[in-house]
């Protein structure tokens, strides 16, 4: 899994359209509100899921 830290959740809604979004878009996700934490399966392309947090006013930065 690849964990980024995601900018813009406002609610556990958020994190829940987030999974679903990413889904949609056949990303495998789990999202975390409170720690402000996104995982993804470590196959994900980063740009594809940029272009689908993005779209929705989110932003992610990679964490090591």
């Amino acid at each position: 899994m690849k964990k980024y830290k995601i900018e813009g959740m406002n609610c556990a809604s958020c994190a829940k359209m987030i999974e679903l979004d990413l889904e949609d878009a056949g990303i495998k996700a789990s999202c975390n509100y409170s720690q402000g934490l996104l995982e993804v399966d470590k196959n994900a392309q980063e740009n594809n899921l940029r272009k689908v947090l993005e779209k929705n006013g989110y932003k992610i930065k990679p964490l090591k």
